[in-house]
């Protein structure tokens, strides 16, 4: 029997021709990963016509930071009402939860955006709407089909590269010339 092998605290990319358009292009952190299934939010789809200032204004919620003009990132396509804050470690709260290599909280109360709407806003903060999931075995599936490509944790890439950008900084730091891929599968 193999051992199954989890991923959370990884990114996934999304290979060429995958079937679900919603995930072309996709750049997933995956927060979490185990028996149960899996959550993870996609990092490069920012929302239409939102931003975090507009989140602010209906939580009534002064923005005093310069934040007014960034972006919300449309993390996936569960539960879109709610929201996340995907964050560093520099912000703990009773309701993080961290990835297993403790670089990377998310938070879903309002206290954090507290935080961000200060003059001291956190430095390494993603503000989304929805995530991604699976369900017991869907990913490792889907991983055994070539759907996604798992890709080493890198705080830049998390959070200093911007949107449009990601997937190719992914692929380039693993070495991989995305134009060479296939979406075709084999088996030996």
């Amino acid at each position: 029997m193999t051992q199954t092998q989890y991923f959370a605290g990884q990114v996934l990319l999304a290979m060429p021709g995958i079937s679900d358009r919603r995930f072309e292009t996709a750049i997933i952190y995956l927060h979490e990963h185990n028996a149960e299934g899996a959550m993870g939010f996609v990092l490069n789809q920012p929302a239409e016509d939102i931003t975090l200032a507009d989140i602010l204004e209906s939580l009534d919620m002064p923005d005093a930071s310069e934040n007014s003009a960034a972006p919300v990132f449309i993390g996936g396509p569960v539960d879109t009402g709610r929201g996340f804050v995907l964050h560093d470690s520099s912000y703990k709260s009773d309701t993080t939860i961290f990835s297993p290599n403790g670089e990377i909280g998310v938070t879903a109360t309002l206290d954090v955006l507290e935080v961000i709407s200060s003059r001291h806003p956190l430095e390494n903060a993603i503000t989304l709407l929805g995530y991604s999931g699976w369900g017991p075995g869907q990913l490792e599936n889907e991983l055994q089909e070539n759907v996604w490509l798992v890709c080493p944790f890198n705080l830049d890439l998390i959070f200093t590269i911007t949107a449009e950008k990601k997937y190719q900084a992914a692929m380039t730091l693993m070495g991989i010339d995305p134009g060479l891929l296939s979406s075709d599968q084999g088996s030996a």
